[in-house]
This record gives structure tokens, sequence and C-alpha cells, in this order.
């Protein structure tokens, strides 16, 4: 009975150790972007964004109608900016390798309990050879272009008058969605007449082109077992 006993305490403790939930692993702090670092260092000392506003002052630069005068381009959150993304990157690398090399060896033996004969057995015990070669080249070419049209928020006015902009696209056509994302720092003097701006004018510029659907489906990447099975498999 006390070997029961013994047993079933064991079992119960084992059950419950297994319906415990292992604890989660501590989540790993996301690594900030270049954008990100720019921003916390472009906005120190200030506590808030955008011009500083002396204590007590009844003038706000930042107000609407502080100047009349001035053009009316993005200088304030919220403000529209259109950003005309026209990327375009090419990279070619080629290689060459080319070696050679060639060794012999040979040994015999002149005499073994008196002189050999001279065309007898031992005068060439061994004769090697070898020849290696390698002649081989490469090159590899990427080619990746991206024109479009998005239209941005500005989320972040810096104390040095630079705007930090964030603009998302969502397009959905017959099951396939496309998302593009770009973030970025202009200057407001690149702004043209109709407030957009090259993305070749954007500072610390991140893109971000997401695809989900059934053309993504067919073309997305094998899975690993496949990849395995491609990497054994002679044919």
């Amino acid at each position: 009975m006390r070997k029961i006993a013994i047993a079933a305490i064991l079992f119960c403790a084992a059950a419950a150790g297994a319906d415990t939930p292992p604890k989660d692993k501590q989540a790993k702090p996301k690594e900030p972007s270049a954008l990100d670092k720019y921003i916390e260092q472009a906005s120190l000392p200030g506590v808030q964004n955008g011009p500083a506003v002396d204590a007590g002052s009844l003038w706000t630069p930042s107000a609407r109608f502080s100047d009349l005068a001035a053009d009316q381009r993005p200088r304030r959150i919220d403000d529209i900016v259109t950003i005309v993304v026209q990327e375009s990157a090419s990279a070619v690398s080629t290689g060459q390798t080319q070696t050679s090399r060639v060794s012999s060896a040979q040994s015999n033996i002149a005499a073994l309990g008196g002189v050999t004969k001279a065309t007898g057995a031992l005068a060439n015990l061994l004769n090697l050879g070898s020849q290696t070669s390698l002649n081989g080249q490469g090159t590899t070419s990427r080619t990746t272009t991206l024109t479009t049209t998005v239209s941005a928020r500005v989320t972040h006015v810096l104390r040095n008058g630079n705007l930090v902009v964030e603009g998302t696209r969502k397009i959905a056509i017959n099951s396939e969605n496309q998302t593009i994302t770009v973030r970025g720092v202009i200057r407001p003097i690149d702004l043209d007449t109709t407030n957009s701006v090259l993305s070749a004018r954007l500072a610390q510029m991140e893109i971000q082109v997401d695809g989900k659907g059934v053309v993504t489906d067919a073309v997305h990447r094998p899975n690993f077992l496949y990849r395995l099975l491609l990497g054994l498999l002679p044919f």
C-alpha cells in the first residue's frame, strides 16, 4: 500500500508539472531603426516636437495664422505630403578563378643484397603522377525598380525645421493585397508647389513593400523539407 501511495503522489506531481505552462522567454527588445534614432537625436534637448516656445509668451510660431504671407506648404504635424517614389537599383558582380597544379614522384631500389638489374622489377618500384586544374567563372546580376506615389502624413516637426513623414498605401485587387509603406525626413524647401517631393529627397528613407494573395502563394519560397530534398537528391 505504501508503494502504491508513493507512486500515486509522484504521478499527481508529474501531471501537475505537465499542466503548468512554460514561462515565456523574455522578448528581445526591437532595435530602433535609423529613422527612429535620427528622430530621437534631432528632438533633443526639447521635450516637445517643433520650435521651442518661451514660457509665458503669447506668440506661438506654430499658430495657423502666425504668418499669413507665408507659403502654405506642409510644416505642421498631420499635414499631408505627396511622395513620388522613383527608385531603381542595379548591381552586377563578376568573378573568375583559374588554377593549375602538376606533381610527380618516382622511386626505385638500386641495390638489395647485391646490385639489381637495370631492367629488374625493383628498378622502377614506384612512379606516381598527378595533375589538377580548376577553371571557373560566375556572374551575378540584380535589378530592382519601384515606381509609385504615396500620400504621407507629417508625424514629427524637428527642432531644425525638417519634417518626418510616414505614409501607407494599401491596394486590394482580385484577392491580391499589396501594402507600401514609406518613411523618411524631408526639408520643407524641397517641396514643390503641389506639396510633392521625390523619394530621392528623403533622408533616412525606409520603403517596405508587402504582398499577399494568390500570386504570392504561387511564387512563395518552398518549405524547409522541400529545399532539403532538393539539396540531397542528385537529380
